[in-house]
């Protein structure tokens, strides 16, 4: 029996944030090189992202390049970006067929042009799909994506739109590039790494944390059923007691 069976659809978390980590340690258990595990992790994205849409998940983010990223070696990133361009060009039709709507976080005006166009085409195409959003996270880093709402609303102050006594979460919080997208309820690293590598790091004040062994590239469908219905076992309290969780207010 499937593990999805399992899952109480009235309690998923509607945004899953995933960290794909171990795609080039996989390739080389394989005898083979960084790209062929880059390659091989495609599918991984293709079913996990099938999987939330028909589960009912509405955001799916997925780190994948960050800022860090561009000091790798330049033939693994020039492989990477040709690797993305022919990945969102292929996957388009996937994305209409589930009726998932393609977004951008980061950076993306780094991106070489190619790439660049591709993943604006993309979004253009899929940009009526209402089943889920998936998120793409490229050339990103949580720490710039702070530093730039601190200079817009720096901006802000100087230019008497605001008063910087009047300043609250929210004004930080329209100028995030999720703005439009909750904060989410579950991160998932893969490969056996514990930490979140400066990766939504505003936006994960509550989120629940789950850490797995396997390698990205072999990471598929039920892999995440393991990590939702771990996440369905926890009582997330927001700083407040047991007690208060459970007593109807």
């Amino acid at each position: 029996m499937s593990l999805k069976n399992l899952i109480d659809t009235n309690k998923l978390p509607q945004h899953i944030a995933v960290i794909m980590d171990g795609n080039g340690r996989w390739a080389k258990e394989q005898g083979k090189n960084r790209i062929f595990g880059h390659s091989n992790g495609v599918k991984s994205v293709r079913e996990v992202s099938e999987a939330c849409a028909e589960l009912g998940v509405k955001y799916l983010t997925l780190y994948a390049f960050s800022t860090e990223n561009w000091n790798r070696p330049k033939l693994e990133v020039v492989a990477l970006m040709e690797l993305l361009v022919q990945t969102i060009r292929k996957e388009t039709r996937t994305l209409m067929d589930n009726n998932i709507r393609l977004k951008a976080i980061g950076n993306i005006e780094t991106l070489p042009s190619r790439c660049h166009k591709e993943l604006l085409e993309s979004i253009e195409i899929t940009k009526n799909n209402s089943a889920m959003d998936l998120v793409l996270a490229l050339s990103y880093s949580g720490r710039d994506e702070i530093l730039q709402a601190v200079k817009a609303i720096s901006k802000e102050v100087q230019a008497k739109q605001i008063n910087a006594d009047d300043l609250t979460e929210e004004d930080i919080q329209k100028h995030l590039f999720t703005n439009e997208i909750p904060d989410p309820e579950l991160l998932i690293r893969t490969s056996g790494e514990n930490r979140i590598s400066n990766f939504l790091l505003w936006q994960m004040a509550y989120t629940e944390f789950y850490f797995t062994e396997t390698y990205w590239p072999e990471f598929r469908k039920e892999n995440l059923y393991e990590a939702i219905l771990d996440y369905q076992k926890r009582e997330r309290r927001f700083g407040k007691t047991s007690e208060q969780i459970s007593t109807p207010s």
